[in-house]
């Protein structure tokens, strides 16, 4: 009952460092509770008709002896629950009430006294069932959170048989040494099963991976970071929204800053990634080389970048080759890309250099000259594929020169071609890596639904509905 539930609160099994700044809040609402209340109960009912019960055998004194009985064969055939609520306890977890339920069961039947016996086939139908369950999300001994029945109670009501074929006052007056069992092992094994499911559930959970590979240079870090937080209308996760180099899980330069998610409830779940997440990842690529770019004659999709090319531009490159040779340009990041999240706007700011080479026919290189540049731009984000996916858009370029092999020249000359080579090369090519997006958190067979992402100072929202496949 409690898995769709349970899949949304335990998004990450192991604990991190308690209580620090997290990189990713996520909020569960009482709309998303709904959701999972009404989903869980539609399994429930699914897998008590599927469930085959043990047989009840046992005796009951009757006068001066005593009714043996023996119940096999036993199959729910149906489930009514009318009337169910799920609701939060602040500081201690969820409830769940289950109201008026009502089983119809199937089942043969056997009974025997010194003077009477009989068998055959019957139809149970049970109704005002009661159950009461209390869940909590505790952090075990080492460090791993999990999920735990702290309390159970179930009551059942009315318990009606009707014998198949059979009538008369015998067997009505033996009906009752039929309920008792029934009615007995109701009670008694209702809230066992329940924990015995909570306990395999419990088992699922840990085994969710949380550190999650975003390709061959990074992995995110989506464990826990600190108990659940359990409000009146909503619980509240803090994850560490790390990206780490992949295999390398040292700490980042960065400290992550508080931040807190509006009081919204139209959406059954929110995430909110902070700055700190994306500078994790700025900086992951960074040192992984991930900024680095070289294009060349064989790379260049639009046109090949020669010598002659530069040299019609700029004099000096003319002068010092005069035969036309192939031109390389590295480029590469010479600081960790920052990161910046307002209202309505996500700018990543670049500091790195270009150095152009002439390809002599030897495949060796010559450096002509080497430029700073500094290059403003725009992320677009959007949801697909239950992935974070992005596109990088240039905004503002500033060139200056560096070092020069071939003289001093006025490199406003060039910023038209470097613009265009920038826009043409590096761009597509980041827009194509930032397309195989970023993991979202593994929420278990559930997908998001109509996902909207606003971003506002500090952090990103993901505002999102959620549909889960049995």
């Amino acid at each position: 009952m409690a898995k769709i539930c349970c899949s949304l609160l335990l998004l990450s099994l192991l604990s991190g460092q308690l209580n620090a700044n997290p990189g990713l809040k996520v909020r569960i609402t009482q709309k998303g509770l709904e959701y999972a209340k009404e989903v869980g109960l539609e399994i429930l009912k699914q897998n008590m008709e599927k469930e085959r019960f043990p047989d009840l055998s046992g005796y009951e004194k009757y006068g001066l002896g005593n009714v043996k009985y023996n119940i096999s064969r036993i199959h729910v055939t149906a489930v009514e629950l009318p009337s169910a609520s799920i609701s939060l306890i602040p500081g201690t977890g969820i409830k769940l009430v289950i109201g008026n339920a009502s089983l119809t069961i199937d089942m043969n039947w056997n009974i025997r006294t010194w003077m009477f016996k009989d068998t055959g086939r019957s139809t149970v139908y049970i109704s005002k069932v009661f159950v009461t369950a209390i869940f909590s999300t505790p952090l075990d001994n080492t460090g791993h959170t999990s999920i735990s029945l702290t309390s159970c109670r179930t009551t059942s009501g009315d318990i009606d048989i009707k014998l198949n074929g059979k009538s008369g006052f015998l067997h009505n007056f033996f009906i009752k040494y039929l309920k008792k069992p029934i009615h007995r092992t109701l009670v008694t094994n209702s809230c066992p099963n329940i924990r015995s499911g909570i306990h395999l559930l419990d088992e699922d959970l840990r085994s969710l991976n949380v550190l999650m590979p975003i390709d061959d240079l990074a992995e995110v870090d989506y464990s826990l970071n600190s108990l659940p937080a359990v409000f009146r209308q909503f619980i509240d996760l803090d994850l560490k929204g790390i990206v780490y180099p992949a295999g390398n899980y040292t700490g980042s330069p960065y400290v992550a800053a508080p931040f807190t998610i509006p009081d919204q409830s139209d959406s059954m779940l929110y995430l909110a990634f902070s700055e700190y997440f994306f500078q994790t990842s700025s900086f992951t690529y960074y040192t992984a080389g991930a900024f680095n770019i070289t294009i060349a004659e064989e790379t260049c999709s639009y046109f090949n970048i020669s010598t002659e090319i530069f040299g019609s531009i700029i004099p000096e490159v003319a002068k010092y080759s005069v035969t036309p040779y192939p031109v390389m340009l590295k480029l590469m990041a010479t600081e960790i890309p920052t990161i910046s999240l307002e209202q309505d706007s996500f700018t990543v700011e670049i500091q790195g250099s270009m150095e152009v080479f002439a390809v002599l026919p030897d495949s060796t290189t010559q450096s002509l000259f080497t430029m700073n540049i500094a290059a403003n731009t725009s992320l677009a984000l959007n949801i697909f594929d239950q992935k974070l996916v992005g596109s990088l858009c240039l905004n503002r370029l500033q060139f200056s020169l560096a070092h020069s092999n071939v003289g001093y020249f006025e490199i406003s000359l060039l910023e038209n071609i470097l613009s265009y080579i920038l826009q043409a090369e590096v761009i597509p090519s980041a827009n194509a890596k930032l397309s195989k997006g970023f993991p979202l958190p593994n929420l278990a067979n559930v997908t998001l639904t109509r996902p909207h992402i606003t971003l506002v100072q500090g952090y990103m929202l993901i505002s999102t509905d959620v549909h889960y496949k049995h």
